[in-house]
This record gives structure tokens, sequence and C-alpha cells, in this order.
């Protein structure tokens, strides 16, 4: 059974960033997590096993976190390329 993974994208309190940082590093259902320059201040990748599950990690871990201001969520529908894709055989006609 194939996961859903979303990528929170996260707004932070500058003075609490690094132990933001630490926080998230520690949760369960967190697989990756990126100090980032841009619009955000942090990108991560959460895995859950349906929405309810993902919006309880959203809503009672990371959304707790002292130092976190917003976030904005895009929920993954299929990756084409990276370590998430499932390799597929693709036939090619000739």
């Amino acid at each position: 059974m194939s996961r859903l993974l979303a990528s929170v994208n996260i707004f932070v309190e500058q003075s609490q960033k690094e132990k933001v940082l630490l926080a998230l590093s520690e949760l369960k259902g967190i697989e990756e997590v990126y100090d980032v320059a841009g619009e955000y201040d942090i990108v991560s990748l959460v895995s859950a096993s349906c929405i309810e599950e993902f919006r309880q990690i959203l809503h009672e871990k990371i959304i707790k976190i002292k130092g976190i201001r917003s976030t904005i969520i895009t929920i993954i529908l299929e990756p084409h390329k990276g370590p998430k894709c499932l390799l597929k055989k693709v036939d090619v006609p000739h």
C-alpha cells in the first residue's frame, strides 16, 4: 500500500529556527527536513498512512512546536523522479 506524502513548508521565528529543526528531525512520520533559503524557512517531507494520520502529525506534533509561525502544505500526488519513486518498467514502442 502506498503512503501519503506531503511537503510541509514552514515559517519560523528566526530565534527558534535551530530548535525547530531539531524538534522536526526527531518526530516520527517526518522523513526529511531541510533548512532552506527562499520563501520558507524549513521544508519537510511527511509520510503518513492516510490523510487522517497526516492531519494528526500536522496538528498534534508539527504545529505545536514552539517557534513555528505557519505552514503551507502540498500533498504529493505522484512522484516522478527521486528517492520516493517506485521504479516502473516502461515499455517503449519500437
